[in-house]
């Protein structure tokens, strides 16, 4: 008995230190396994922190790279606007300065005006006592020959008007031949020797030059690459050079416009740079444009120091040498306004020499008396005008300044080089060949010229031909005298030098043909 007791309490004690010692095992096991699970966390947490640090310095980052796009494009605004503010304050100076210098004008103009009103006030006053005068003698003639004719006071003045009328249309005729053939008699030969060994030695082949407006592209991809990024690059290249760029559906090519030739000219330069290089940006750009023109100025200078070498002139300001080269970019009826400046220069110099004159004083006005065309368009006036006005600044003397604003009769000729200066221009824009026009003005031209002739009493028919340089004019053989054909022929002619323009001269001629027939039976 006793030994089942100690059996079983020792069986109870063993199985209590048995379930004792796995009760302490999986204690051990759960707390190894809460450690596993702490570190987890933390690993989790502390992965958890540097993700957030690294998209908190992203952040940062990419906020900051966006404030430095936003102020570097504010930057470029305001640098633009700066530049369009310059533009626009050069303007405003430009056109207040125009506008001093027309208030000078009107001034001297009105106290012109007012010596001249005072003057034509005298002469009205003279001619109303002259003409009481007239009236008082031609009322004496009519009581006088209503006495001897017996005719009415009405009918004697009808007869008498009529009688000066025709005596004057006649002497006026007579007297008006004779002095043209005398005048024609004395000249003829001089004229002719003088022009045609002036003609003679400038007898050279001339080429027109124009400036060219397409620029050619390597391929049409070219012309995106132009355009850029919502046209970025078009509309800076339109903005620093002043000058449209045209692209179309044209291939492989874009076109330049603009008026002033010299700033396409450097336009066009610039593009085929850009294109050669391939980088097109507006920065580059810019670049570019500002280079082009430094060379384009650098150029005319060349262009213009060429010319005054080429005509034997020295002396000659800076300033005019650099308006010379930019007369290599204009046209006049397609002649080129340089070499027909140049041209002009040697006939002025020929037609002194054979008048026994200041050769390169002729020369020098030949050559300066264009150069207005080069700025006229900055500055109100003729290019006359305003090339006088260019060459008084810049040191030319007087004859020089007066033969410029006197080569188209604008004011008055001081001096025979004036003339000289009027014949060469007239003699070099007048070659065949030399110069162009529009089909639409030609003809409006030949149809104004008829116009003229045909609404004169007595004209028949008339006939514009050789290209508008002659007028042919057929009359009434009934109401015009073979005595009235010279004088009407110079009315006509006057006429036509006040209303119409043209290059050259023009021939007018009156013909008058009587015809008697008779029929034999």
């Amino acid at each position: 008995m006793n030994e089942l007791l100690i059996a079983a309490a020792l069986g109870l004690v063993v199985g209590f230190g048995i379930a004792l010692l796995i009760y302490l095992l999986r204690r051990s096991t759960t707390f190894r396994m809460i450690s596993q699970a702490k570190e987890i966390a933390e690993e989790i947490r502390q992965n958890a922190r540097t993700d957030i640090e690294t998209a908190k310095k992203a952040a940062i980052l990419e906020g900051r790279d966006e404030w430095f796009k936003q102020k570097r494009g504010m930057e470029d605004e305001i640098r633009e606007r700066q530049k369009e503010l310059r533009i626009q304050e050069k303007k405003y100076n430009d056109r207040l300065s125009s506008l001093d210098k027309r208030l000078d004008s009107l001034d001297k103009k009105e106290n012109n005006l007012s010596e001249q009103e005072r003057k034509l006030k005298n002469k009205e006053e003279d001619l109303q006592q002259r003409n009481k005068d007239v009236e008082t003698i031609i009322a004496q003639q009519q009581e006088r020959l209503s006495i001897i004719a017996g005719l009415s006071r009405e009918e004697a003045l009808e007869r008498l008007r009529e009688e000066l009328i025709s005596q004057a249309r006649q002497v006026a005729a007579s007297d008006a031949k004779l002095t043209i053939e005398q005048v024609k008699l004395d000249t003829s030969k001089k004229v002719a020797q003088i022009l045609s060994t002036a003609i003679q030695r400038m007898a050279v082949d001339h080429v027109s030059e124009t400036t060219v407006s397409v620029v050619s592209l390597p391929s049409d991809e070219m012309k995106g690459r132009i355009i850029g990024r919502e046209g970025r690059n078009i509309r800076t290249f339109e903005k620093a050079s002043g000058v449209d760029l045209i692209i179309d559906d044209t291939p492989e090519a874009v076109v330049l416009s603009c008026f002033d030739p010299v700033r396409r000219e450097v336009a066009r330069i610039a593009l085929e740079k850009l294109i050669a290089d391939g980088r097109i940006h507006p920065g580059r750009i810019e670049e570019v444009i500002n280079k082009s023109t430094r060379e384009m100025d650098e150029n005319l200078i060349k262009i213009g120091e060429q010319a005054v070498l080429e005509t034997n002139i020295h002396n000659i300001s800076p300033n005019l040498i650099k308006v010379l080269g930019r007369l290599h970019y204009r046209t006049s009826y397609g002649q080129n306004v340089l070499q027909h400046s140049i041209e002009a220069a040697w006939i002025c110099g020929i037609l002194a020499a054979e008048l026994g004159l200041d050769q390169e004083l002729a020369r020098r006005a030949g050559l300066l008396h264009d150069i207005g065309k080069a700025v006229d368009h900055e500055f109100d006036g003729t290019h006359a005008i305003i090339g006088a006005n260019l060459a008084r600044k810049n040191g030319e003397n007087k004859i020089i300044v007066n033969a410029i604003e006197a080569h188209h009769e604008e004011v008055e000729a001081s001096s025979v080089y004036a003339g000289l200066t009027q014949a060469s221009d007239a003699i070099s824009g007048a070659r065949p060949g030399a110069r162009r026009e529009m089909l639409e003005t030609y003809m409006q031209r030949l149809a104004k010229l008829e116009q003229i002739a045909n609404a004169v009493e007595g004209v028949h028919k008339s006939y514009a031909i050789q290209a508008g340089r002659e007028l042919r004019i057929i009359v009434e053989p009934s109401v015009v005298e073979d005595a009235q054909t010279s004088l009407l022929a110079t009315e006509i002619a006057a006429q036509i030098e006040r209303e119409v323009q043209y290059p050259g001269q023009i021939k007018v001629t009156v013909i008058r043909e009587t015809r008697q027939v008779a029929m034999a039976k």
